[in-house]
């Protein structure tokens, strides 16, 4: 697939990574010069310095040969030209765009993305994808990640086993003897810098994170399970007023209304703002690695320290700081994957990578077949793809012990007529079924023929 991908930011560099790694043919613009020189030094791609929206950088990146153009510059109105160009000149096939203002995402301009007007194919919100990320993992206690799959009937759902986690050196194919009710299969584990796909015979160790397919009904009860109780979350302090924390801060009130809140915001004008927007936070100007300020904010009889400004030692500082003064648990927004591993050396519980969430999003539309969902993980070591089954699948007409996976992919869940089935040697797959499966990065295109239409099926 030849891809035209317009910005070499974080996420950007990202898409182009995973692509590469694939080998398709990726070509990426951007028109600062030490972006293009990093990303010519790191990645087997094509980079072309200019701007993404002019014709003729366009045409430089050979965008006539393209099948999509990927537009992830920092300026929304940079992906909403590249896109028209690449449509009206060059008749790009797909084009994907981010779009980070919520001005142009209002339902009154919905009639503005038509192939009329500005034929943009797909459009990709990054404040929108993470801030309902944070509402999911906000609402599950000992849960570092949390995604929705098969309209919302499966979860994948990370756990980090703890020294009291009571199935410590447990084989995994004595879960289902244990829980033989139990609708959930770990599919990855995350063991220092190596990932995994588990086998029956592996055992958990303190340390680990375990990620695991679940009936989105059993998400709790695993949870406990895990050694995990529930806690509710009535109060919660917010850092940082920007639109990720000023979306969340809305959704809480519309979702939890006796919920109390309280945003912590830098600036004074920001803070102003936000303050008219909002019924029943209270809204706070100042700095939130004052401890001053975060007791004024009542940190200490708040369940959750949400730290979501736009910038990562802050986020960090204010969760450590946060959980000092007393709250229970931390999460924050970190944009540098470098920064993972500080994170759980300074005790955050849950952090949250926008970049792995929007590149998620993005190739959610890049994979071959019928996808319907996808998230990246332990960033890019694997994919959980949520895919249907089509009649030309090789994984119809047999058991699954019969269909000989590759190692590196492990399937965690079937969903058919509505019901969630947990899989199983003697379990056959049919056309229309949705399978929620993780794929190891080495293994994609593998992962990908299970669910291509074939030459047979015209």
């Amino acid at each position: 697939m030849k891809v035209v991908i317009c910005g070499a930011g974080q996420v950007g560099t990202g898409i182009a990574a995973q692509l590469a790694k694939e080998r398709n043919d990726v070509t990426v613009i951007d028109n600062s010069p030490e972006l293009i020189d990093r990303i010519e030094g790191n990645l087997d791609v094509t980079a072309v310095l200019g701007h993404g929206s002019h014709p003729d950088v366009l045409e430089k990146a050979k965008i006539r040969e393209a099948d999509m153009l990927i537009a992830v510059t920092y300026a929304d109105e940079v992906n909403m030209i590249a896109c028209q160009m690449a449509h009206s000149l060059f008749d790009v096939p797909t084009k994907i765009a981010r779009v980070r203002n919520q001005s142009y995402l209002q339902p009154e301009w919905q009639n503005l993305y038509t192939q009329e007007n500005m034929p943009i194919d797909v459009i990709i919100s990054p404040e929108l994808e993470v801030g309902r990320t944070i509402m999911t993992r906000l609402s599950l206690h000992g849960a570092f990640e949390s995604v929705a799959f098969a309209d919302g009937k499966v979860n994948l759902t990370g756990i980090s086993i703890g020294e009291d986690c009571p199935l410590i050196d447990t084989p995994l194919r004595q879960l289902t003897g244990l829980f033989p009710s139990l609708e959930a299969i770990v599919v990855g584990v995350s063991r220092g810098d190596d990932f995994f796909v588990p086998k029956a015979t592996d055992h958990l160790l303190a340390g680990d994170d375990v990620y695991m397919v679940i009936s989105s009904e059993d998400v709790r009860r695993t949870l406990d399970i895990f050694g995990y109780e529930e806690k509710k979350n009535r109060r919660v302090v917010i850092v940082g007023g920007g639109n990720i924390g000023l979306y969340v801060a809305e959704q809480l009130e519309i979702e939890h209304p006796d919920m109390r809140i309280k945003i912590i915001e830098a600036s004074r004008e920001r803070a102003m703002h936000i303050a008219s927007r909002l019924k029943h936070t209270l809204v706070l100007h100042g700095d939130a690695l004052s401890p001053e300020l975060l007791r004024e904010a009542g940190i200490a009889n708040s369940e959750t320290i949400l730290a979501l400004s736009n910038d990562d030692q802050v986020n960090l500082l204010a969760s450590v700081l946060g959980k000092q003064e007393g709250a229970q648990r931390s999460m924050c927004l970190i944009n540098n994957h470098e920064y993972r591993n500080l994170a759980h050396s300074f005790g955050v519980d849950v952090y949250i990578n926008p970049r792995a969430t929007t590149v998620s999003s993005v190739l959610q539309h890049v994979r071959r077949g019928r996808v319907k969902g996808l998230y990246s993980l332990h960033d890019g070591a694997a994919e959980v793809i949520d895919a249907e089954a089509l009649q030309t699948s090789t994984l119809l007409d047999q058991p699954l012990r019969e269909a000989n996976l590759p190692d590196g992919i492990i399937i965690g869940a079937i969903v058919r007529d509505g019901e969630v089935l947990k899989p199983h040697g003697d379990t056959r797959i049919f056309a229309g079924d949705r399978i929620v499966v993780l794929a190891r990065a080495d293994q994609l295109r593998k992962a990908e023929q299970l669910f291509r239409v074939s030459a047979e099926f015209f």
